[in-house]
């Protein structure tokens, strides 16, 4: 978990759920086919590790696009989770989640504006336009690019991220940066390069990204790797408010 002046960004990885194979153990999507008790479980158990809330956690229907949700509380129990890849926030405390099992995880926030977002950027959601989506949103809401720091969490990185040349020249020629090669030589698409140039093209700078590749690690989970597995989390939230109180449960994806 890193903390970066009222920010707080956050990813799990496998270990410490109640699981079984092949979601094993600390599976926290709720669309892969897993019992929804043991994510039930898995979501409250990586939220109070972090500290958290976890009735005050929002969660997406990620479908690769490149639509925000703007919200100031989770969503009513039961209710419809929106089918979006990114949300903001201008509520402290109230914590973002993404999904990934391979794609880029893109945590923001401007601490002095008290805006948060989160975006789901697989390869599709690159080319869509979900990063600049997302920063658009939150300057909205307040936030100034100049002040949004960002984390890229855990991804299977472009050394690894083997695909048909076609594809890799599709991607590059929305993303220029995002074209890469595999370690043995074939064709490849880096989704974080492609993110921190998109990121950087809306005047945000002060960007970190995890070293973990997801393909490469045992303690993540990876769709290339395993195709039928769990999903990582990665959170952001800014420190202060009370968004427990917006409402109670926590549903999504």
């Amino acid at each position: 978990m890193a903390h970066v002046s009222g920010a707080h960004f956050a990813s799990t990885d496998r270990w410490g759920g109640v699981s079984a194979a092949p979601y094993a153990e600390l599976n926290l999507g709720g669309a892969v086919g897993d019992d929804p008790a043991a994510v039930r479980t898995n979501r409250e158990r990586a939220a109070r590790w972090l500290g958290l809330d976890p009735a005050a956690v929002v969660w997406m229907n990620q479908v690769h696009g490149k639509d925000v949700a703007v919200v100031d509380g989770p969503w009513a129990p039961g209710g419809t989770i929106p089918s979006v890849d990114a949300v903001v926030t201008a509520r402290r405390g109230l914590a973002l989640a993404v999904l990934t099992a391979d794609c880029t995880p893109v945590l923001l926030a401007d601490p002095v504006a008290g805006v948060a977002g989160a975006a789901h950027a697989g390869r599709p959601g690159l080319v869509a336009g979900v990063v600049p989506a997302v920063v658009g949103a939150m300057t909205r809401l307040g936030a100034d690019p100049a002040r949004i720091v960002a984390h890229l969490g855990p991804s299977v990185c472009g050394g690894c991220y083997e695909v048909p040349e076609a594809m890799r020249a599709e991607v590059a020629e929305a993303v220029p940066e995002s074209w890469a090669t595999t370690r043995g030589g074939t064709p490849a698409v880096d989704v974080a390069a492609g993110v921190r140039a998109q990121l950087g093209r809306t005047g945000v700078s002060a960007v970190t990204q995890s070293d973990i590749c997801t393909l490469e690690s045992a303690d993540h989970f990876s769709y290339r790797r395993e195709r039928v597995t769990g999903r990582l989390a990665s959170y952001v939230w800014l420190e202060g408010g009370h968004a427990a109180d917006a409402g109670e449960g926590e549903s999504g994806r």
